[in-house]
């Protein structure tokens, strides 16, 4: 299958880390959001993000003008009529996504892949949502977009045969590392890392250390290039609790179980880097 306009929906943190990627890769790309507040600051972050590649001598200033050029904006979802391919990056929420990909199916030909950049809901329950699933397939990309080279390819129980082999060709033109997993709550990636992040937050909320002391052990102890309470407010509290949420309900298992830190901090607003304050102050 021949890629040459890709729809991403949603301008946040992923959402622009995606579109960038895409537009890097000579694509054209439609990022759509419901917000053009959203929009404006996700092509800011954009612009922030391949002004740094030029500092850093990896990318011209004249590259990074056409990656730019190459990125469109719309707060219409009928704008991505025309894409080969859309990739869902809204909030961790499975009703928000639900309405996203029920209007995509109304919207893109019959050919166009739908792909979902969750980090925890069950591709084959989205897939369900349209009238091909076999073109439902996840993407998700880490964080931060740009510099993550992993993709994780989640295969709904409907996702087809084309399809995977389509989007897992589109990784390695990407120049990502492609890995295929099967649909279940948090993929692999989450799953593994989520509970040790919630382990860490269990630690802090025991007073057993200092925040600081606890990221330095994983660092030093375990060789991670950052500490979970870091890379939990790199990520965004909320996402990690919501995920956790996610994998208890899934799971019915109490080791799942959100730490009272992560949701005390969540209810107060402290959601990591985003807000300001999470488990540091920024």
């Amino acid at each position: 299958m021949q890629f040459t306009t890709i729809g991403v929906v949603g301008a946040g943190t992923m959402g622009n880390g995606i579109a960038q990627v895409f537009a890097q890769a000579g694509l054209t790309v439609i990022m759509a959001d419901v917000s053009q507040s959203a929009l404006d600051q996700g092509l800011r972050s954009i612009g922030n993000s391949l002004a740094r590649l030029v500092k850093k001598d990896l990318q011209t200033e004249e590259g990074a003008a056409a990656v730019l050029a190459r990125i469109s904006v719309s707060t219409r979802l009928q704008d991505l009529a025309d894409c080969q391919l859309v990739v869902e990056a809204a909030t961790e929420n499975a009703a928000i996504k639900e309405k996203i990909f029920r209007e995509l199916d109304s919207v893109v030909g019959k050919d166009c892949i739908l792909a979902s950049n969750t980090s925890s809901i069950s591709l084959t329950t989205i897939a369900a949502w349209v009238s091909a699933p076999e073109r439902v397939i996840g993407m998700h990309f880490m964080n931060p977009v740009p510099l993550m080279q992993l993709v994780e390819i989640i295969r709904a129980l409907q996702t087809g045969d084309a399809c995977h082999q389509a989007i897992h060709q589109l990784a390695l033109t990407l120049g990502k590392t492609p890995v295929t997993v099967k649909d279940g709550a948090g993929f692999v990636s989450n799953r593994v890392l989520m509970p040790m992040i919630n382990e860490a937050a269990f630690v802090l909320y025991e007073n057993l250390a200092t925040a600081e002391d606890i990221d330095t052990v994983m660092k030093l102890g375990m060789n991670h290039p950052i500490g979970p309470l870091a890379l939990a407010d790199l990520i965004g509290l909320d996402t990690c609790l919501s995920i956790m949420d996610i994998l208890h309900r899934e799971f019915r298992d109490s080791k799942y179980r959100a730490c009272p830190l992560l949701v005390q901090l969540v209810a107060a607003g402290r959601l990591g880097r985003k807000s300001g304050h999470g488990f540091y102050r920024y």
